[in-house]
C-alpha cells in the first residue's frame, strides 16, 4: 500500500474535513478526494461519510485508522533502522544491561568516536529478552548481557567474568546483613540458585530489583547490603561509602558479547576489538 494514501486518510481523520486535510498536506482537494476514493477501492470498503459538517468515520474506516497508524509507524522505524545519518558511513546500534553500560561501555563511547568519527552510534538498554529480540530482527547489531539466549546467525562471545560481592553502609557481623535492609538484585537464574544454597536460612529480602544500579543508589541512600559486581563498587569501597562483608560468599556472573555472524568487518570489527580492549583493562 502506498503510504501517502495511509498519510492521506488520517490528515482527514485529524483535519475533520477534506478542504482542512487538503491544506495541511499542501495539496489540491481534488488530489486528496482521489486518494481517498483509491484507498476505498483498495480496501473495497468505505472509509468516510462526507456531509456539510465534514467527513466521519464509517465503521470500517475506525477499523483501518490503527492499522494506518501502524503502517506508518513501521515504516518510519524501518527508515531510522536502515538509515545512515548525513555526514556518517555507517550507523551501528549497540545495546546492554545498564550494568555493562555503566562503566565498561561509557568508556568505549568516547573512545568509539576517537577512533572512528564517521560512524554513528545508537547506545540502547534493555534486558536479555528485548536485546535478544533486537539483534534477531536487526533492530540491534551489538549487543552485551548476562544471560544470553543461543540463536541460529548469532555469536555469543565470552566478554567477562563479574564478580559478585556482598557489601553493606555499615560495618556489622555477616549474620545480620541479610536482614530487613537487604536488597536482593535480580542477576539471574544461577545467581539465585546459588544464593539460595548458600543463604537457606534466608526468609526474603524486603526489597528485590532487578536492576543492579537502582539497588546499589537505594542502599547508598538509605544503608543497608547487596550483591553487585566489583568492579561497580570498587570506586565506593575505596572511598569508605561501602564495606564488603567479612567471609561472605562470593559469585561469578559471566557476561557476554553477542552479534550476528554476518556482518560488515569494517564496521564490526573496529567496535568489537575497542570492547574487548577496554574489558582487558579492567
Amino acid at each position: 500500500m502506498d503510504t501517502e494514501l495511509a498519510r492521506t486518510f488520517l490528515a482527514v481523520v485529524a483535519a475533520g474535513n477534506f478542504v482542512k486535510a487538503a491544506d495541511r498536506l499542501f495539496i489540491t482537494q481534488s488530489t486528496v478526494s482521489s486518494r481517498i476514493r483509491s484507498l476505498e477501492e483498495l480496501l473495497g470498503c468505505r472509509l468516510f461519510l462526507r456531509n456539510k459538517a465534514g467527513a466521519t468515520l464509517t465503521p470500517a474506516g475506525r477499523q483501518f485508522q490503527r492499522h494506518a497508524l501502524n503502517l506508518l509507524r513501521t515504516v518510519e522505524q524501518a527508515r531510522q533502522a536502515v538509515g545512515v545519518p548525513a555526514g556518517f558511513r555507517a550507523s551501528l546500534t549497540v545495546g546492554a544491561r545498564i550494568g555493562i553500560w555503566e562503566d565498561l561501555l561509557q568508556r568505549w563511547l568516547p573512545r568509539m568516536r576517537e577512533s572512528l568519527p564517521d560512524i554513528a552510534i545508537v547506545a540502547e538498554i534493555g534486558f536479555e529478552d528485548d536485546l535478544t529480540m533486537g539483534l534477531v530482527d536487526g533492530h540491534i547489531d551489538i549487543a552485551a548481557m548476562y544471560a544470553p539466549q543461543s540463536r541460529p546467525g548469532l555469536i555469543v562471545e565470552p566478554l567477562l567474568n563479574e564478580e559478585l560481592i556482598l557489601v553493606q553502609t555499615e560495618p556489622c557481623p555477616r549474620e545480620s546483613v541479610l536482614d530487613s535492609r537487604y536488597v536482593h538484585v535480580d542477576w539471574g537464574p544461577e545467581f539465585l540458585a546459588r544464593h539460595s544454597a548458600r543463604f537457606p536460612e534466608s526468609a526474603g529480602a524486603a526489597i528485590k530489583v532487578n536492576i543492579g544500579l537502582l539497588g546499589l543508589q537505594h542502599i547508598l541512600k538509605n544503608g543497608g547490603s547487596g550483591y553487585f559486581p566489583r568492579r561497580l563498587v570498587a570506586n565506593h569501597l575505596s572511598l569508605g561509602l561501602l564495606h564488603r562483608v567479612p567471609d561472605a560468599p562470593s559469585f561469578t556472573l559471566p557476561a557476554f558479547i553477542v552479534y550476528p555472524s554476518e556482518h560488515d568487518p569494517e564496521v564490526f570489527g573496529p567496535a568489537l576489538n575497542l570492547i574487548r580492549e577496554i574489558v582487558a583493562r579492567v
